[in-house]
């Protein structure tokens, strides 16, 4: 027999999770384990819920009796599947519904979805789905409502009880509280990473939020601007332009990202990266640098191979090390996150003698000591903050 002030036991624990960080899937699977312990006869549950994310449209886990949770994530304008397409959650969504239920052992039970014909021949006995909605951030013209589905499947032969339907539904709608509050973490990190980055992202949740909260740090600085932008501009039009220079911010910050650096700022159609020193060695942030700049141009040579190409895709690099600022910029309700000082200067100037040089990539001494013999002197040129003229380097290519 199903007694509540267990059940009541199972809420308390989901109220414990909510003032925390818990990891979703883990939370759903840990439940579902505590309703069995309950002697609510779940064997098999999944929950799904869509999200705020710029890559990512919906979320699910699965968990069955014994086995580990499985999860899965649904990439925006992903290919329908035909099992989404024949799914009894998708039938919810679509119609919106609350519930959906399916007695698989009754001989009249409609199996119109290929899920429960499986799940009836896997030894299920009784299937129901379960919307909750509440309100989060959502891409609004792809997602009608937003919270959460879950489905409840079970082996035992009478289906489940209505002692334990009123369990599942009174814990569903106390777990769609931790669900939100999780959800809702997520998205927050999700926003603050994306537009500010990981790093400076991290230091805004931390608490860093008021103006001039900030450190001196060194870093490798990586700035890259586009070759002859406005033209390209006037040529494309805005919305050719708009596809075209994010082209190009693949190529560049894409680079950046993929070697382990930090993207702090898009200026127009110039690209401000970081390759902090500090939890790593001089060393080894400079070999991250090189490798983006390496990669970049890896990237920028396939773009430029596409014939359908409107316009040939070029960039200037420019790489320096020092001390920057590392904070909050901006007057206090209109922050940004980035790096100031002598070094993001210098790298701004370096960049843009790249084409007095006729040169791709140029960076300081402290850069080029690390290339070895990749490093070709370029000269030594007038840089703002520096009382002489100050040597650059170009860098040959790999390939």
């Amino acid at each position: 027999m199903i007694s509540m002030a267990e059940i009541d036991g199972v809420e308390d624990w989901l109220i414990d999770q909510s003032l925390g960080s818990p990891d979703l899937g883990s939370m759903f699977g840990e439940m579902c384990e505590r309703l069995r312990a309950c002697e609510v006869p779940v064997d098999r549950a999944m929950i799904g819920w869509s999200t705020l994310h710029p890559l990512i449209e919906a979320e699910a886990a699965i968990w069955e009796n014994g086995t580990e949770i499985q999860r899965e994530q649904i990439a925006h304008n992903a290919e329908e599947t035909d099992e989404w397409l024949q799914s009894p959650v998708r039938a919810v969504l679509v119609n919106q519904e609350s519930v959906l239920r399916r007695r698989l052992t009754n001989a009249n039970a409609p199996l119109e979805f290929p899920l429960l014909v499986r799940l009836k021949e896997s030894g299920y006995s009784d299937y129901i789905v379960i919307a909750t909605e509440f309100d989060l951030p959502t891409i609004k013209d792809q997602i009608a409502t937003s919270g959460i589905v879950i489905s409840w499947a079970t082996r035992e032969s009478d289906g489940f009880s209505d002692d334990a339907l009123t369990a599942i539904r009174y814990i569903q709608k106390r777990f769609a509280l931790a669900a939100r509050a999780t959800i809702q973490g997520q998205i927050n990190q999700t926003i603050a990473e994306t537009y500010l980055g990981k790093i400076a992202g991290n230091k805004v949740l931390s608490g860093q939020i008021r103006h001039g909260d900030g450190q001196t740090v060194d870093a490798v600085i990586y700035f890259s601007d586009m070759r002859n932008s406005t033209a390209i501009a006037e040529l494309l039009g805005p919305d050719a332009y708009l596809s075209f220079l994010n082209t190009y911010f693949d190529a560049t910050a894409g680079a950046i990202l993929a070697k382990g650096g930090e993207v702090l700022d898009f200026i127009g159609d110039a690209v401000l990266g970081v390759f902090p020193i500090g939890a790593q060695s001089l060393d080894k942030a400079v070999a991250q640098a090189l490798s983006a700049a390496d990669e970049s141009r890896k990237r920028l040579k396939a773009i430029n191979a596409d014939p359908a190409l409107p316009h040939v895709l070029k960039a200037g690099i420019a790489l320096s090390v020092g001390s920057v600022m590392f904070g909050n910029i901006g007057v206090p309700h209109r922050l940004t996150f980035s790096v100031i000082g002598q070094t993001v200067h210098a790298a701004a100037r370096i960049e843009s003698l790249t084409k007095t040089v006729g040169a791709d990539v140029l960076m300081t001494e402290d850069v080029a000591r690390f290339a070895s013999e990749r490093s070709k002197p370029a000269g030594s040129f007038e840089l703002n903050g520096f009382t002489d003229p100050q040597p650059l380097f170009t860098l040959d290519r790999l390939f």
